[in-house]
């Protein structure tokens, strides 16, 4: 039996207000509610937000929560979003996607896939904006945010994933990762979190790199240990062939922690109308067994890592216009990055696959925004 899918309006209003009650003019949970529903409407910043506040009168208004008889400026949105605590905004909003993920039944039994990757919001970072760096926890099923961290840089991801893994359910969970968050205590973190890794392996682990090279290179020592699985893709002008192959010849004698399994992933992709092909040979290990995982679960686990890039850090640069926004104030780059984070997982979960185009469907018709966040329009 699953839970009750939550409503992102209760969520919002369990956010607490960093300013004092006397010369409180405006809700906090209406102005989240406020940027959110924008976002789905495709408006970008928060001057765009709060103009779209006032297009709609003021019957939509009141629906988020505003009081008032007009709804926030851009300096009062300026000023909440560069104070409002970041870390409790992360938070709620990754419960309530954990909640969605939970209360939301898969259609077939599959294994419940995680992929952390960052991302460099460009715009906030020319203009010193600290923590321009994100990095971000992304639910394989349903597209969802379920939690995300600042770093300082990017080469502080292996530092700061820690602090993402120990925000995250893990039990039940298989997280992917790739090269640079290859790491033994990585990996351990999992494990004791009661969850699971797949993980791509380059150079920053050679001895690793090598062992599972050698596997490969001489398949016919370790057949029996072997199993493969291929994909076949057309479209955009080129074919991808995809093939995996798995081994469990090193559980036991790997010092990896909890490794079970170790595999290669060949990739060709074949541009159709010049015959030119390009490949590349990918090795991984992961601690899930060859009893809960062949090598087609193994592949699509693969291939669902770069959901993240995908359906999250492309829509964030494309639809939203991410990495030319310069916001550098204070929280502003990362509660706008988390709001924005939010407004696709709920399209995404709604059955949307083209997020701009849903945008310019809600802009048509902005109660359809609001009844996302749970927030029906009154009948005369």
């Amino acid at each position: 039996m699953t839970e009750p899918c939550p409503v992102l309006l209760d969520v919002l209003a369990e956010i607490p207000d960093f300013r004092q009650p006397q010369g409180r003019r405006h809700p906090l949970h209406a102005i989240l509610a406020l940027s959110v529903c924008a976002m789905l409407c495709g408006y970008r910043s928060y001057g765009a937000i709060a103009e779209w506040g006032r297009n709609y009168g003021k019957s939509l208004t009141q629906a988020l929560g505003f009081t008032h008889q007009k709804s926030p400026c851009a300096a009062t949105l300026h000023t909440i979003l560069r104070y409002v605590n970041k870390d409790e905004v992360e938070e709620k909003l990754g419960r309530w996607a954990e909640g969605v993920l939970a209360s939301v039944a898969p259609t077939a039994p599959a294994l419940s896939g995680v992929a952390i990757d960052g991302k460099s919001l460009r715009g906030s970072r020319k203009q010193g904006a600290p923590g321009a760096h994100l990095l971000a926890a992304l639910g394989h099923r349903l597209g969802l945010t379920v939690a995300q961290t600042a770093v300082a840089d990017k080469t502080n991801e292996i530092t700061a994933v820690h602090a993402l893994l120990e925000s995250l359910v893990l039990v039940g969970k298989v997280v992917t990762v790739d090269a640079l968050l290859t790491q033994r205590d990585v990996a351990q973190v999992i494990i004791e979190g009661g969850g699971d890794y797949v993980m791509v392996v380059k150079g920053n682990q050679p001895a690793l790199h090598e062992e599972i090279a050698q596997v490969f290179e001489e398949p016919k020592l370790v057949a029996e240990t072997i199993v493969r699985s291929t994909t076949l893709d057309g479209g955009h002008g080129r074919i991808e062939q995809r093939r995996l192959s798995a081994s469990t010849v090193l559980e036991g004698y790997s010092q990896w922690p909890g490794l079970k399994q170790v595999f290669a992933v060949e990739r060709v992709v074949t541009i159709k109308k010049s015959g030119d092909k390009r490949a590349e040979v990918v090795y991984g290990v992961t601690s899930v067994g060859r009893e809960r995982a062949g090598a087609e679960q193994l592949l699509e686990l693969v291939r669902h890592h770069w959901h993240i890039e995908n359906q999250l850090h492309w829509v964030r640069d494309v639809t939203f216009d991410e990495d030319r926004s310069q916001v550098r104030s204070g929280n502003i780059p990362q509660v706008m990055a988390a709001l924005r984070n939010t407004a696709i997982g709920i399209m995404r979960l709604a059955g949307e696959t083209n997020i701009a185009a849903a945008c310019r469907r809600f802009a048509a018709q902005p109660w359809s925004a609001l009844a996302l966040i749970g927030i029906k329009q009154k009948t005369e």
